[in-house]
């Protein structure tokens, strides 16, 4: 069912999202989901923490909570909910109930136990005593084990499984909506591309990696850094875009950019996108990146993986700690011939995942949701 064949209903839609960070992929995603619904005639409002800047939500009214932590939010998103006046709540962030929850996070449960498999005995023992792990984990069973969220908008299959699987939550309440992008933003052009490598000192003949982030050790940078050394190309460059903490990713070759708000230059100087992720749902940069043409080398655990070819739009390794895998990878492609190739085949590929149809499909939800009979 499309917009069109639905009754022409005027939504009222709270979006509920704590914290930000200027290069963060859900906060980029909710401002263009805010755009996109206010464009097709309806209200949005923001249901924040106090560090999201008002100006960073032009797409209506914003509501600032103070609370800090995980559970003080959710609280606090309760306590408020008689006073938020909406035909439907959308949370992009783990509360204890919600009309529409968007699982855009993924599952805590999941990537805890993906995380094991990386971790020393140690690690895994003093992580079991931290609180933030135990709350995020009380939070999923309130939304999908004891059904808080009417409707769950899942954007991979892995994460639709994940749910079912370790929750029970009923498959046919669970959606795909697929992550989108503004694709002319991200159409390739030569001369940005020429004057953003000026800008970043990119030799002519150096082939530059992008990494871009946060949350570094679950994204997978340290082997990222690794593969690149094993290619033993004093060419290569490996630029790192997010937040995070350099001092344990020592390396010559790899140059940290630190929270970069348009990644557009970036992208536009890079020859060859790479995340070698533990757990992520689906990467918005890795579709950032297939929209601006580049090969992408990612994992299996990344739900971006389902909608690429491997060895066509990019490389798909099995684990994120495949170094050999991922140094053939970015051999592979080092090939210019190659890279030139993927080109207009990857941005052929990232216009099936427009922002307007992620929209569509998401107001689709939404206004079901609205009228549930």
């Amino acid at each position: 069912m499309t917009i069109s064949e639905m009754s022409p209903q005027k939504l009222s839609i709270g979006f509920v999202r704590r914290g930000y960070s200027a290069s963060g992929g859900a906060e980029a995603y909710l401002k263009r989901l805010g755009r996109g619904v206010v464009d097709l005639g309806h209200e949005a409002q923001l249901i924040t923490s106090d560090d999201w800047p008002s100006n960073e939500w032009p797409s209506g009214s914003i509501h600032h909570l103070r609370a800090r932590s995980t559970i003080a939010f959710a609280d606090e998103v309760e306590q408020l909910r008689p006073q938020i006046h909406c035909d439907v709540l959308m949370s992009l962030e783990r509360v204890w109930r919600c009309d529409v929850y968007r699982a855009g996070d993924g599952v805590h449960r999941a990537w805890l136990q993906r995380r094991r498999k990386f971790e020393l005995p140690l690690q895994q023992f003093v992580r079991g005593f931290n609180r933030k792990h135990r709350d995020l984990l009380l939070l999923e069973k309130s939304l999908w084990g004891e059904r808080g969220a009417s409707r769950v908008i899942a954007n991979s299959e892995m994460v639709k499984n994940e749910i079912v699987d370790l929750y029970h939550y009923p498959a046919d309440k669970i959606d795909i909506v697929r992550n989108g992008v503004p694709l002319e933003k991200f159409r390739f052009d030569p001369e940005l591309r020429e004057k953003a490598r000026e800008d970043l000192k990119l030799k002519p003949d150096q082939i530059a990696l992008l990494f871009a982030g946060s949350g570094w050790e679950r994204k997978g940078l340290r082997f990222a850094v690794k593969a690149m050394a094993l290619c033993r190309n004093r060419k290569m460059r490996l630029l790192v875009a997010g937040h995070g903490n350099p001092c344990f990713y020592k390396s010559k070759r790899v140059k940290f950019l630190g929270e970069i708000h348009d990644l557009v230059p970036i992208y536009a100087a890079a020859d060859i996108f790479i995340l070698p992720t533990i757990y992520d749902p689906f990467s918005n940069a890795c579709l950032e990146a297939l929209a601006s043409g580049l090969p992408v080398i990612t994992t299996h655990a990344n739900g971006f993986s389902e909608v690429i070819e491997d060895g066509v739009h990019g490389t798909i390794v099995d684990l994120a700690n495949d170094l050999l895998g991922l140094r053939d990878a970015i051999r592979f492609w080092s090939d210019l011939s190659r890279r030139a190739l993927a080109r207009s085949i990857n941005a052929e590929r990232a216009s099936q995942f427009d922002i307007s149809k992620n929209v569509e499909q998401t107001l689709v939800i939404l206004l079901q949701a609205a009228s549930p009979g």
